[in-house]
């Protein structure tokens, strides 16, 4: 299966698994890399369906009904794991900045 086929729950399932792996260092060379590599790409998969999921709770209003978004809306901002500028949508209309 591949990592975009999987949930968000059965990626960290996989990863928790690769990590015990490697740490109990018994993994040949070969097959450490690979399970390396599978890590990091389920790390990949997993932080952009979060970030897709934080955007998407952004976007909804209080209610729970999708907020249209205006270029004027965003702003830049940290996403606050790997320095990298996500849009972030502008508080709504009586909410706090």
């Amino acid at each position: 299966m591949s990592v975009k086929e999987e949930s968000f729950e059965k990626a960290l399932e996989r990863l928790e698994r690769i990590a015990a792996r490697l740490e109990a260092g018994d993994v040949p060379l070969e097959k450490g890399v690979a399970l390396y590599k599978e890590g990091m790409g389920l790390v990949a998969a997993s932080r952009k369906r979060l970030s897709a999921a934080r955007l998407e709770i952004a976007l909804a209003g209080e209610d729970g009904a999708l907020r249209p978004m205006d270029a004027g809306d965003v702003e830049a901002a940290d996403d606050g794991e790997t320095g990298q500028k996500v849009r972030k949508a502008a508080p709504a209309a009586g909410e706090d900045a």
